[in-house]
């Protein structure tokens, strides 16, 4: 848990890296994943960078793998998955590759080519192949239509000449009507539908055509039919007139079709082959090629020197990781002449936020990065967040049904996420899930544990230890106490108090399970919760504001632990821990069964919310009398309104003090002449190199190395006292209006607790114990089930997902603007190291 405390120590390193070896020197620092490199030529554009032409070349193998993998998924050929990843091939391996892959590439679009030839030509036969066998059909309609015509009809009739072909059947009518307005009712048209659909070699769309013939006289008719069956995206087919000829024609057209189709099966057998073999590689190939573009584009950002013998690169790293950055270029020497090596750079840049998380504390992290990424070496929120987050989801979640649901579906997650993560296509919801499992599973185990304290299960109480009260009708002063239902059962309601209740032992574990059946139960709960909330918002608030200790120390600010910690300690402390107390001071107070005190009985039981209401506003509260003598006294405790004006005075005062000390100490320091400083450095004390006495200083893990001061302000900058004078002020009056509404924002915790647990309620008595109370014989077991359907979709639906759904959010407010605002700033960016892990999932 020390990476989660603070960001990691970084430093920014100078590498002095040979050209020979900068390729594979880059690709072992992607595997490792340790190293955000800068851009040493923003200026330059990038198709004028040193390697501007390899990342061309990674985009062609790109594109041609891209090619091979429509081609695969076009054949529905599986590919299999890698079982280990592929590292980035060398430059050599490289140039096979792309010469591979070049090859692969002409040869499926010859063979492909090939084959769309040959499913052309095939289809062509087929075509004429349904125009011989339906000519028949329209030469008969024809001799049927001039049967009745006389001898000069008939001897015009076979002069006729006539064309063939096929055509879209969606474009059969407006072939018709313009036939037949050119020929003004001269041409005569037969078509009839193809049964078997027609596919398009290029697209692989299927498409309906229609055979077609068209009877007309003359050659100027003729040569328009012909455009216009042309314009329609007709084909025209030689038709023989004779039948003789017409099935002489038919035959050969069937041998040719048989001899195409065995043309084509076997080059589309060779293709298939082809791309089965491929297949096997096609996944290593995209993360090798992926790995070469980063490679290239990571080179991109190198400098060289002015002998043109170095490349010069500069980056980020975790101080942690030195190690493994030495090791790197170390591995690399034998490859080259001269050694590669780094300097350690000082620099007043503010380095990047790296908090190094693992599975579980992963989805933490990425809570609290929502909100902002915190500065750098700031105390990071996420780690107290594995806790308090999943603990003020249950107190507005405490169902131990329902949190028993959660836990599972959690636990699930968990147990199964290999499984699980090397699936793709998850689905983006199910993978916020995923990436939240850890999450869900604790929130779902704390609901389990509040819903106990609570004693809810479904809505139901479960008298586990039995209840501890004792009421009976003859202990009430009246018979108001008990009063029917008005429902059939005539179930007698009772009203639970507790003067008259034998209280002396208390339920064992959480709350007493007679609370469920009392006719109080809301205003019981109602103020038990609501007061509860208080106490955790106060305590949750009071653990953000001392954390602030942490960031002053840190950043050395210890003139802050006086100017600001301490003045907005006391100012919460008086106020609202005061406001806390109160309610613990009432409930240990007042008691219905107090008979040594009247002053003490549940009925001179004051209100807080008075008391802090006459505190702010300076009102004093009287005492209740009766017929002049003294029933309830005013205040809890003797001199407790002198205090608390006391209290009120003392937290006014720490006003101007958070308003004008940070202010006046930074006046004053400006004024103290500085001391002169020497600035120098010798980058050879912090240089690593393979050879002499510089590489030993390595082993020593870098003690004594502190590259970047911890100071927030890494970057100094003479801000003038008016900017500094108005940002104080506004985060003063953001402190003490904020933290009367920070307050009142923890009610939520009250609010969702008790819509919850009613709309579970009502759940439970308008759907399910319907079909518990229908006696009907052996029909009453049916109905239980088919009640018991809309009922636990209700609750999974409902109270589980959307209320679970509306409680997160709630929690993650509750973070973000109530608890980290006391101490958080957030104004960091990420540490982004050059990772293959890191470029591939983006990939994906």
């Amino acid at each position: 848990m020390g990476a989660m405390f603070r960001s990691e120590e970084m430093a920014l390193l100078q590498l002095f890296i040979q050209p020979e070896v900068a390729y594979q020197v880059v690709s072992e620092l992607g595997e490792v994943g340790c190293l955000q490199f800068r851009d040493l030529n923003e200026d330059v554009n990038l198709f004028q960078r040193e390697y501007a032409n390899d990342i061309s070349r990674c985009n062609e193998m790109e594109r041609q793998i891209r090619y091979i993998e429509q081609q695969i998924e076009k054949n529905n050929i599986s590919v299999p998955s890698f079982l280990e990843m592929p590292k980035a091939p060398n430059p050599r391996q490289s140039v096979d590759l792309e010469a591979h892959l070049e090859k692969i590439e002409q040869d499926l679009k010859e063979l492909t080519k090939g084959s769309n030839s040959l499913n052309t030509e095939l289809s062509e036969l087929i075509e004429t192949k349904h125009v011989l066998s339906k000519a028949g059909k329209f030469f008969s309609q024809k001799d049927d239509i001039f049967a009745d015509y006389n001898a000069e009809e008939r001897r015009n009739a076979s002069q006729l000449n006539f064309i063939s072909g096929v055509i879209p059947k969606e474009k059969v009518f407006a072939f018709e009507r313009m036939l037949f307005r050119v020929g003004r009712g001269n041409i005569f048209v037969r078509q009839e539908d193809i049964d078997e659909p027609f596919e398009d070699p290029d697209t692989g769309v299927q498409q309906k055509k229609c055979v077609f013939i068209v009877f007309y006289q003359g050659e100027n008719l003729h040569q328009k039919t012909i455009k216009i069956a042309s314009a329609f995206r007709g084909k025209i087919v030689q038709c023989p007139v004779l039948a003789n000829d017409r099935n002489t024609l038919n035959q050969k057209v069937a041998t040719d079709i048989e001899d195409l189709k065995k043309v084509l099966n076997q080059t589309q057998d060779h293709i298939t082959r082809l791309l089965v073999a491929v297949a096997k590689d096609v996944s290593n190939w995209n993360v090798m090629v992926c790995k070469m573009k980063a490679i290239y584009h990571t080179l991109n950002y190198f400098n060289v020197d002015v002998s043109k013998k170095c490349l010069i690169a500069e980056g980020w790293v975790p101080t942690g990781d030195l190690d493994s950055v030495y090791a790197i270029l170390n591995a690399q020497a034998s490859d080259s002449p001269v050694h590669s090596f780094f300097n350690i750079l000082q620099t007043n840049d503010v380095p990047p936020t790296f908090n190094r998380t693992n599975k579980f504390t992963q989805g933490f992290q990425n809570l609290i990065s929502a909100y902002g990424t915190a500065n750098y070496r700031e105390l990071n929120p996420a780690l107290y967040s594995i806790v308090t987050f999943p603990f003020l989801f249950a107190v507005m979640f405490g169902d131990l049904g329902h949190a028993m649901i959660m836990a599972a579906f959690g636990a699930w997650l968990v147990i199964s996420e290999k499984k699980i993560a090397a699936q793709k296509d998850k689905g983006e919801i199910f993978s916020i899930f995923f990436g939240g499992r850890y999450i869900i599973l604790l929130m779902g185990l704390f609901s389990m544990y509040t819903g106990l304290l609570y004693n809810d299960i479904f809505s139901k109480s479960m008298n586990i230890f039995g209840s501890k009260w004792r009421v009976y009708k003859g202990l009430f002063p009246t018979n108001d106490s008990f009063s029917q239902t008005g429902d059939d059962d005539t179930t007698e309601s009772l009203t639970l108090d507790p003067k008259y209740g034998f209280t002396n032992e208390a339920y064992f574990f959480g709350m007493d399970p007679v609370w469920q059946s009392a006719d109080n139960k809301i205003i019981f709960l109602n103020s038990f919760k609501m007061k509860l909330s208080i106490i955790f918002g106060v305590v949750h608030m009071l653990f953000g504001i001392i954390l602030n200790i942490v960031n002053h120390i840190q950043f050395k600010r210890y003139y802050a632990l006086f100017l600001d910690f301490l003045p907005k300690l006391v100012f919460f402390s008086l106020l609202f821990i005061y406001l806390a107390t109160m309610i613990v001071m009432k409930w240990f107070l007042y008691s219905a069964s107090n008979e040594v005190d009247a002053f003490h009985d549940s009925k001179c039981a004051p209100s807080v919310l008075i008391y802090f209401i006459g505190m702010m506003l300076y009102k004093k509260i009287d005492d209740t009398s009766e017929n002049g003598q003294l029933v309830c006294k005013a205040y809890m405790y003797d001199g407790q309104e002198t205090v608390q004006h006391k209290f009120l005075y003392v937290a006014l005062l720490c006003i101007p003090v958070l308003l004008f000390g940070s202010p006046i100490y930074h006046w004053m320091k400006k004024k103290k002449p500085k001391a002169p400083t020497h600035a120098h450095h010798n980058n050879h004390s912090n240089s690593h190199q393979p050879n002499g006495r510089q590489s030993s200083r390595l082993s020593q893990k870098h003690e004594d190395l502190q590259p970047i001061p911890e100071n927030a302000e890494l970057v100094t900058h003479e801000e003038p006292m008016s900017e500094i004078m108005v940002h104080q002020a506004i985060e003063t009056i953001e402190f003490t209006l904020s933290t009367v509404s920070h307050t009142a924002s923890y009610l939520r915790l009250w609010a969702l607790s008790l819509a919850h647990s009613q709309l579970s309620d009502v759940l439970w008595s308008m759907v399910f114990q319907k079909g518990l109370k229908v006696d009907m014989g052996y029909i009453s077991s049916i109905l239980i089930y088919v009640f018991f359907i809309p009922w636990a979709i209700c609750t999974v639906g409902i109270l589980v997902l959307m209320e679970g759904l509306s409680a997160f959010l709630h929690t993650l407010r509750l973070h973000w603007v109530e608890f980290m605002n006391k101490f958080y700033k957030g104004e960091g960016y990420n540490f982004t190291p050059f990772s293959f892990k890191n470029i591939l999932s983006e990939e994906d």
